[in-house]
């Protein structure tokens, strides 16, 4: 299963969980559930939040070797 690289982006980015949250639409507890895979977003949650974070959909994930 891909592991989801949110905390890592967002931390490159410099926002915080709250900031990312707002943008997504979802509360900062929420989105620190999908940084922590507690939880996960929904598949058409992806393209916003890419676009919060600056990267692809892809990038959200890490490489499965």
């Amino acid at each position: 299963m891909p592991v989801l690289r949110l905390r890592e982006l967002r931390r490159a980015k410099n926002v915080s969980q709250a900031e990312v949250a707002a943008s997504v639409g979802v509360s900062q507890p929420v989105y620190a559930q999908w940084e922590t895979e507690v939880a996960l977003p929904r598949t058409r949650q992806l393209p916003d939040i890419a676009r919060a974070l600056g990267c692809s959909i892809s990038e959200l994930f890490a490489p499965i070797n």
